[in-house]
Formats: C-alpha cells, structure tokens, sequence
C-alpha cells in the first residue's frame, strides 16, 4: 500500500507538480532535491550537491540534472525538463509521465508509446554519490537511450554562466567519464552499470530559470554546460543503473549497490515513519563531528536550532547516542559562554543569546532519557557552569545578569533571538531587553542545574548558586505577569514592557522547571490558543496587531518583514503542546492528537515526505520557506512520543 500519494492526474499539471519538490540528504553533507518531475526550480536543486569544506566550506552544485531520451526506430522521445524565458518549459517530458511515487524511493514511470520505463534515484548514505536505476519494464522492440548530463559547479547561493574559463575537457573511466569544469573541485564521475558510448558535443544551454527565485527576488538566470552524451542499447526487462560520484566507482557493482542502500531506508508507510525518515536527513557524520543541518536546502548547521531539534530528532525515536554525539559535538564549540549560531568552524557567529540555554534544555531531555544524572554532570558539568558564570558575569552583546537575577541582552543594530530577521541593517523585531522565552530559559537552567549538582553531590556549586532561583522566579513574575491582561510580556526592561501578543511566552509554560505557577500557565494557553494558534503551528504575531503580516511572500525584504510578524512556526507547537499536557495529562491526549493528525495533509503539499519551516498566518495556511526544517520534523516526532507516553501510562479505569 501507497501511504504518500501523487495524484497521476495532475502530474502533467505543472502548476502542482513544480510545487513538490523531493529532498533527499545523506551523512556526508550532500543532498539531491528538485521537483517530482525533476524539472529544477531553484538555484538550490541539483543532483548531486555536495560540501567542499576546502573551498569555501559550503555545499556546491555538481551535477544540475541528467536529462533522458527514449530512441524508438527513427522517433525521439526526450523526458527531459527545463523551463526558459517566456514561460517555455523544454523538452516538456513532463507530457510522458504517467505515475510518481515516493517510497521506498522517488519514482516516475514514463511512457512513450509501447515503452515504459521505470526511472528511481536514491543518495549513497555514506558517499557523494547519486544513483539512477532504470527499468525499462514494457518495450515491444529494441530501443535506444540517450543521456545528457547538466553541469553547473558552483555554490548552491550563486549562479553559473557561461564562460572561456571552464575546463571542457573530460576523461575516459570504466563505462564513463570524468570531468571537472574549475580548478578547486573534485572531479564528477559519470558511470553506468553497463557500457555505454560518450560522444563529445560540448555546448553550453543559455537562460534555464528558476521560477522560484525569480519570485523571491533573487537571480533566477543560469546557463549550464552539458559535455556531450551517453547512449546505449537496452530492451525490455534490462536494468541499468547510473552513478554521479566525486569518486571512480565499481560499475559491476552498481545494481547491487542501489539495492542494499534502498533496503536501509526507513519506508516511508505511515505518517511517523515518514518523519522518522525524514529526521534522519538532517545529521551530518564525519571526521568525528555529528552535526544538524538546520533546514534544506539552504540552512547550514546552526546552534539555536540544533538544540532545540535535537531531542525530537534523537530521543524522540529511541537513538541516544546521535543525541550524544551532537551534544558531544558542539560542547567543543563553546567559547565565552556562548554557542556559534551560524557561520563555518572558521567563522562563527556567536550571536544567539538563547542558544547556550536551549543546550540545557536538550541536556535536560537526554538526562530524563537515560536516567544517569552523575554522568550527565561529569560529562556536561563544566560547559553548564561556564554558561552559567558567562551569562552572570556578562559576555558579549550586552548579554548579562542583572542584580534581579534576569538575563538581559541586546545591542542597537543585533538580533540575538530566534526572532532574528534583518531588513536594512535594522533587526525586525529588535527585543532588546529582558526577553521571556531567555529567562525562562534560564530559569530553568539554573533549577536543572542544581539538580543535577545534588545528585553528584557538588557542593561548591550549590552554595554559589542555589539561592538564585527563588530571586529570578520572583523578579520574572513581576517584570513579566499581569494579572488584568492574563499573558505574559514579550520583552520588558526598567522603562517599558513590551505586552505584544507573541508566542514566546509559550516557552515559559512549556519548561519542566518553569517560573510561572498553573493558573498563570493556564491563561497564557487560553491567550495563545485565542490569537495564535493554527492547524500548522503557532502564529509569530496575534492578528490584532497592527504590525501583523498574514502571508509570507515577496522579495527578501518583504518576506523578511513578514518572518516574525504573523507568519507560523510549527516548531513552537511542541511548547504548546507540552504546556497543554503537563496540565491535562491524559485528558489532552486526544485534542493534540488531533492537532498532529493533521499536518498529514502537509507531506504532500511542499516537500513530499517532510514538513516545512513555516506556513502563512492567513488561512489556507500555505507552507513556506525551506522545504524541510529540522526543528518542524522534530517537534511534531516529539509531540507524538509525549502523547504516546501519557497513553502507555495513563492507569487503568
């Protein structure tokens, strides 16, 4: 049984099947995406894109699409898809598909005339290498296939154009080529399971677009260079298989190898398991680092959003040692009581005051997991406390406490929360201040930490901070509560409190050590649920405002605008969710079930198989931005495993 489905009928609809679009990553930081037709929309689709940590640290395009033709007696049929100025989509191959389906890989039958052919691909986990197994499953004669390989060799943010620089020279391998169009990059091999002839015809296709970015306000031109072609007999029930790799293959090995690596993925059968499978696309694994890619495809690995995945993407499906590892992984990073948020390993910018207290957090959910509280200590001991005495004695960007035992941050022209857009130098929503969600972060943090020092018997480290608690709960429900509004501020200092309706209040009544008491946590669900919450998540902005943006679209500025003023997150839904079961336990069970049910709908309208940054405010709620989000995939795993656990626990009538 199909789980996720493709309606065929639309398939050569291109206004719905250039709309999904298929992502697949593996453990060695590359990933293949383009649209289920695999006619490219943006600058980041591609084959095989893969990091060059050498060059520049980013990923790069390699190999852009491998266009196929069936030769049937004197008739050509190509099922390639490119789209040129004027709306003029070319060859239009898209007119021979006949079904698409995902699990256990992308796969497209395509016919043309008496033959069918059955084309899937799947990314090697541990290798950059991108493979294309064809069956030609109904063919009354012998036929011809002929392949051409688009070749774009750049960075995933720029563009290829054409030029007298490029390297059009290739060499002969087994069943192939190789070739590198620039000095720096490896070389693209370019092999078939079977021989196949390459005949040179160097040229170079002018002004592919990428519709998508001509709508978000980026270049969308590209001109890209294809080498010459491969062709090959093949009749029915032959099977071939095709490898793009940065490295020489073992072709006789190809057919076996596509099998065993479609025999390790995850089946995609069900909603969890699909994003089970898709959680699993988001950790990098080498040279002794285990990271998490913040979203595809232009997110790097980012502090902020690697703590506060991480617990869904591990935990939450029963693996505690990937959740080590990353843990393991990043406490290596820290420096002056702060994480890097973004940027490469020789670059970093340590600009997230809550990525250090998120990191307790997900330190909290791995102690609760493996119930071995000393050895979280020892392990984790000295990079809690050096956070700790960081942040109360101050580090950089302002980020200090104060004698109310609250955490201030911020300086003019910096966005040190989550809420971190930037248009024109000026941060959207700036924040400046003593911000809720950071000091019940903290909050928290301090009591975890205690906690933990108790049980290892630490006594220097209660006696330094164990009265600290009390003053920060009572300074945090007097700078945040108020009792006539029934929420809790967004940001406040000593000269005014900022009492915009916003989500991150929703963290204080999400923590396990939380400074508000029930009643409170009571009405700031009741205000959430009233202004922000929706079928995908929780609103940026209440509605009410006159600040709030319903619909995320536009160019960079505009949609920048819109990020945090109304556009909805479905990682904030874990918090709420959290908060709603610690106080209806069992009785909640079925309204957030409910709630998570109904994201199904959701894998097949943007990335087929994952789950999306963000959705507009406005209903139908359509989703935006990155097609797959770490921390999106990993709230709703963790929701699923919350309600799972009440259910295995809830006592017997």
């Amino acid at each position: 049984m199909t789980y996720l489905k493709i309606d065929k009928t639309q398939l050569i609809n291109l206004e719905y099947s250039l709309n999904r679009e298929i992502i697949r990553s593996n453990r060695a930081g590359s990933y293949c995406s383009t649209t289920i037709i695999y006619c490219n929309s943006r600058k980041y689709h591609g084959l095989l894109v893969t990091p060059l940590e050498y060059l520049d640290g980013d990923r790069h395009v390699l190999l852009s699409s491998f266009d196929e033709t069936i030769i049937e007696g004197n008739n050509e049929f190509n099922l390639g898809i490119h789209k040129y100025q004027g709306d003029i989509y070319f060859p239009r191959g898209h007119k021979y598909v006949r079904d698409f389906k995902v699990d256990p890989a992308p796969t497209l039958f395509y016919r043309v005339g008496g033959v069918v052919v059955k084309k899937e691909s799947i990314l090697v986990e541990k290798e950059e290498q991108f493979l294309i197994r064809y069956t030609i499953v109904e063919s009354d004669v012998p036929i011809r296939l002929r392949f051409r390989p688009f070749l774009a060799f750049r960075n995933i943010h720029k563009l290829s154009s054409a030029n007298l620089y490029a390297n059009t020279k290739f060499r002969l391998v087994p069943n192939g080529i190789k070739i590198k169009l620039y000095d720096g990059y490896p070389f693209l091999h370019m092999q078939f399971s079977k021989e196949a002839e390459f005949i040179p015809a160097p040229d170079w296709y002018y002004g592919i677009e990428y519709y998508k970015e001509m709508k978000r306000g980026y270049d969308f031109k590209e001109d890209l260079f294809v080498p010459g072609y491969f062709e090959l007999s093949s009749k029915k029930g032959d099977v071939l298989v095709f490898s793009a790799a940065t490295f020489n293959t073992s072709t006789e090995q190809l057919k076996r190898k596509f099998s065993i690596e479609l025999g390790n993925r995850v089946p995609r059968d069900s909603f969890k398991n699909c994003l089970i499978n898709a959680s699993q696309q988001f950790f990098v694994k080498k040279n002794k680092k285990t990271e998490i890619i913040a979203g595809f495809p232009w997110f790097g690995t980012w502090g902020r959003d690697t703590f506060i995945a991480l617990p869904g993407l591990t935990l939450a499906v029963g693996d505690v040692k990937t959740c080590k590892d990353v843990l393991d992984t990043q406490v290596k990073k820290l420096k002056n009581g702060l994480f890097p948020n973004m940027g490469s390993d020789d670059d970093p910018a340590f600009n997230s005051v809550d990525a250090p207290l998120w990191f307790f957090w997900a330190v909290q959910q791995y102690s609760r997991m493996i119930k071995s509280y000393t050895s979280v200590w020892r392990s984790y001991g000295k990079a809690m406390k050096s956070i700790l005495e960081a942040y109360r004695q101050g580090t950089s960007f302002n980020i200090r406490m104060h004698d109310n035992g609250l955490i201030y941050a911020g300086e003019t022209g910096k966005a040190l929360t989550w809420m971190d857009a930037v248009v024109n130098g000026k941060p959207v929503t700036p924040r400046i201040g003593f911000p809720v969600e950071v000091n019940a972060l903290w909050y928290n943090a301090l009591v975890f930490s205690l906690e933990l020092a108790k049980r290892a018997k630490d006594e220097e480290f209660i006696s330094k901070w164990g009265d600290l608690p009390h003053l920060v709960k009572e300074s945090f429900n007097t700078m945040f509560w108020d009792f006539s509004k029934g929420y809790l501020a967004d940001v406040a200092d000593y000269s005014a409190t900022d009492w915009t309706v916003r989500p991150n209040q929703i963290i204080a009544a999400s923590m396990e050590y939380t400074p508000i008491e029930n009643a409170v946590k009571k009405s700031v669900l009741t205000v959430v649920e009233r202004d922000l919450l929706t079928p995908r998540g929780l609103r940026s902005l209440s509605p009410k405002n006159e600040n709030y943006i319903g619909v995320y679209k536009g160019n960079q500025e505009q949609r920048d605008q819109a990020y945090h003023q109304g556009t909805v997150w479905p990682w904030l839904l874990e918090h709420y969710c959290e908060a709603y079961i610690s106080l209806y336990k069992e009785s909640g069970v079925a309204f957030l079930n409910n709630l998570i049910n109904g994201f199904e709908p959701v894998l097949n309208e943007l990335g087929v198989g994952t789950i999306p940054e963000i959705f507009d405010g406005d209903p139908p709620h359509e989703p935006r931005g990155a097609i797959s989000q770490a921390w999106s995939v990993a709230a709703l795993l963790r929701i699923i495993a919350l309600t799972e656990k009440i259910t295995v626990n809830k006592p017997e009538a």
